[in-house]
């Protein structure tokens, strides 16, 4: 892990630059109206980013992602540890993609079925008609809790 990295919250002057390092992540963009952006910062950097969007029935976490050239220095997990941490008092709800369901569960996120989600949050996949397995994602779920921390030792590079 980079020393001089830090993950803080942005401030919504600052969506402009996330919105740049989310053009190579299906062009996400944040929206200050509903949105809470997570970003790991080394320098003047933005090298990771997470998102927590208000819906009008509940909280949901997109837009994890970092680079591929600054992969593999734990980033992903600094901005969850962020995110997870501000928002440990609502509920929040997920798509998370397969392979990444174990990593999810480290902070305390629970496959839960598509049906199980809020109606606003499950309208994002509608597309799928109940068929997730071929999007490749699994709803998941947080309950409302204090982050655990774990050791440095146990976390993985994403």
């Amino acid at each position: 892990m980079n020393a001089d990295a830090a993950a803080r919250e942005l401030r919504r002057d600052e969506f402009l630059r996330a919105d740049a390092v989310w053009t190579a992540y299906h062009g996400m963009t944040g929206d200050p109206a509903t949105d809470r952006i997570f970003a790991v910062v080394a320098g003047d950097e933005i090298v990771s980013l997470a998102r927590c969007r208000h819906h009008p029935d509940g909280y949901e976490v997109d837009g994890v992602f970092t680079p591929e050239e600054r992969r593999g220095h734990g980033y992903a997990g600094q901005v969850m540890d962020a995110l997870v941490e501000a928002c440990q008092h609502d509920t929040l709800f997920m798509y998370a993609v397969l392979e990444l369901v174990g990593w999810y569960r480290k902070y305390g996120f629970v496959p839960i079925t598509e049906f199980d989600l809020p109606p606003k949050i499950r309208e994002r996949y509608a597309f799928a008609h109940g068929e997730l397995q071929g999007a490749n994602v699994q709803p998941m779920k947080r309950e409302p809790a204090r982050l655990k921390k774990r050791p440095a030792g146990e976390r993985k590079p994403c």
